[in-house]
């Protein structure tokens, strides 16, 4: 079998899940996709977490090891020839605080990702446990982030909650009528139980008019996931 183009850790993901109109997500659907759906309604998620002891096709990157991530993803489904439903996700854009993953990422997998400066902060206390990423656009500074319980809970296969973490595949759009899909290899997630939230975007200026509502919309649920190790594997062109 191929080798994995990465393999890493994804940890301490905090994820704001927000309903959206579905008609806002259709020019962003990569051909062969449709959008998928929980309970007859369309989601959105705005995610941060860390990717640690990172490496690609093998080979640790120096300074490229540990760094932290926020995007904001929707979920998508696409139907093989053979019946097969692979669910998965499409991302609005994908930041990151180093140059050359933006650069790699945009260019293999025809991703949006952007550089900005970023940094993270994780947090044990008696009885809690504090987890945020922070990121600067324009000098504005941008935060997500949570206060959750310390002990960590299986998701239950019926709920939203399993919905939004049991999406292994990723697509973007291709040339004409072809698409990018890669698969992400992990396990199920636990989650910590979220006491409290707090979330200081502009989602306006970083992501575009179209999703500057999101000011002004609480998110229909707010999760603190574990996280696991993850492979990634090779883009594949489809049609």
């Amino acid at each position: 079998m191929a080798k994995p183009f990465l393999r890493a850790a994804w940890r301490k993901l905090v994820l704001a899940n927000y309903e959206i109109d579905p008609k806002i997500l259709e020019s962003y659907l990569p051909f062969g996709t449709e959008l998928d759906f929980w309970d007859n309604k369309c989601y959105v998620s705005l995610i941060g977490f860390m990717f640690l002891n990172t490496t690609v096709k093998g080979i640790k990157v120096p300074g490229h090891v540990n760094f932290e991530e926020v995007n904001l993803r929707f979920y998508v489904k696409r139907i093989e020839a053979s019946g097969e439903v692979k669910r998965g996700v499409v991302f609005i854009k994908e930041i990151v605080p180093k140059p050359m993953i933006t650069f790699i990422a945009n260019t293999l997998f025809k991703e949006h990702y952007v550089t900005m400066a970023m940094s993270h902060l994780w947090e044990e206390r008696e009885d809690s446990r504090i987890v945020k990423y922070t990121w600067y656009a324009d000098e504005s500074e941008n935060s997500i982030s949570v206060e959750a319980q310390k002990e960590s809970k299986v998701i239950s296969p019926d709920s939203k909650e399993f919905f939004i973490t049991e999406h292994y595949w990723g697509y973007s759009k291709g040339k004409g009528k072809t698409s990018n899909e890669y698969q992400v290899k992990h396990p199920s997630w636990e989650l910590y139980p979220v006491k409290r939230a707090t979330i200081n975007v502009d989602f306006g200026l970083i992501y575009g008019d179209k999703f500057e509502f999101l000011n002004q919309q609480q998110p229909a649920s707010v999760m603190l996931a574990e996280g696991s190790k993850v492979s990634v594997g090779n883009k594949r062109i489809i049609s």
